[in-house]
């Protein structure tokens, strides 16, 4: 049964991990605090890789270390058990002997699962797993898909009319949301790795797919382009951040193409590529046709619709969703829906 103070701590775990959202790729975003008699004498997150992880940084604030034998440490995902850019997190917690450890969830990594944990047994050290599980596995929904499906989280984003339309017919550009809603997608940019088109979006839109509106770690820009005939000078290819392009045509020439087979498993062989790279996120922008590749093949975790107020009449109706709605508020007007597979 879990006390109130374990949950209550873990709680704090989590609210220090969102802090790295978008920053931490490869790794996952982790919380950790130590408590002495109840109190909180450390804490801390991983802010970036190749950085302190979050074990480290709360360990180096707490000012007295001979408390730290006799404190609990509380931590959202299993330390690690392996030697990376940094040493085990492991070591760390068994060198200096806490009273306790409690853990949110284990890590889905497969050099770290259950490793972590076994070492930290193995030296002696009471270990508690599964405080606030579902939740800290929630926090790190794109780490657990990428290591547990071997492909990217995926999301679904687009903007529609009152009645229900996305684009208009004449293949010309027309902003439908808001300028609150516009900001926001720039902040959704900023927390994933990737950022995909298809053709059409590229060619009619000419989208910059980049944070003007946010700040943060830009996106890897994506663009389906079968035939390699996008112009080159479009936004996309304006070298201010990295973009790559699948397509059915193999260059010798450029080195941002992606060749691949463009026969019906096409949305698999680019999700299987994007896995290849180590992209554990991807948020996808696209129109109609790119949207529908990946809908009706059931390859999506979560779905961003944002509904305006205006109606045209007419228009590219937007996709057929199912899904569990999670969550629906107001963006200035307009009005955001959010949905799970």
């Amino acid at each position: 049964m879990m006390s109130d103070i374990d949950e209550q701590m873990m709680k704090r775990c989590l609210r220090l991990a969102k802090n790295g959202l978008g920053m931490t790729y490869p790794n996952p975003m982790v919380g950790c605090v130590i408590v002495h008699n109840k109190k909180i004498i450390g804490e801390g997150w991983h802010r970036k890789a190749g950085e302190a992880h979050a074990e480290v940084i709360a360990v180096n604030t707490v000012r007295n270390k001979k408390l730290l034998n006799e404190s609990e440490l509380y931590v959202s995902l299993e330390p690690c058990a392996h030697h990376g850019k940094t040493p085990p997190c492991s070591d760390l917690i068994i060198q200096h002997n806490f009273k306790r450890v409690i853990v949110g969830a284990i890590d889905p990594n497969s050099k770290v699962r259950g490793l972590g944990i076994e070492k930290m047994r193995s030296a002696g050290l009471q270990v508690k797993t599964d405080v606030l599980e579902k939740e800290c596995s929630e926090l790190n929904k794109r780490f657990f898909c990428f290591h547990q499906n071997k492909r990217p989280y995926i999301i679904l984003k687009w903007a529609q009319t009152a009645d229900g339309f996305m684009a208009p017919e004449n293949a010309k550009q027309r902003w439908i949301s808001n300028v609150y809603s516009k900001q926001l997608v720039h902040l959704w940019r900023s927390q994933e790795q990737a950022i995909l088109v298809g053709y059409n979006t590229a060619k009619i839109d000419n989208p910059q797919l980049n944070l003007r509106h946010w700040s943060g770690n830009p996106p890897v820009r994506l663009v389906i382009d079968r035939d390699l005939s996008l112009d080159k000078q479009l936004y996309l290819f304006d070298k201010t951040q990295p973009t790559f392009v699948f397509s059915g045509v193999k260059s010798t020439e450029r080195t941002d193409v992606i060749p691949l087979n463009f026969d019906e498993l096409l949305e698999e062989s680019i999700l299987n590529e994007l896995y290849k790279s180590g992209i554990q996120s991807v948020i996808i922008e696209g129109g109609r046709r790119t949207l529908d590749g990946f809908v009706h093949k059931h390859l999506w975790d979560e779905a961003r619709v944002l509904s305006s107020t205006v109606e045209w009449g007419s228009g590219i109706k937007a996709p057929k969703i199912g899904g569990k709605l999670i969550s629906q508020k107001e963006i200035g007007g307009d009005m955001l829906k959010i949905l799970k597979r």
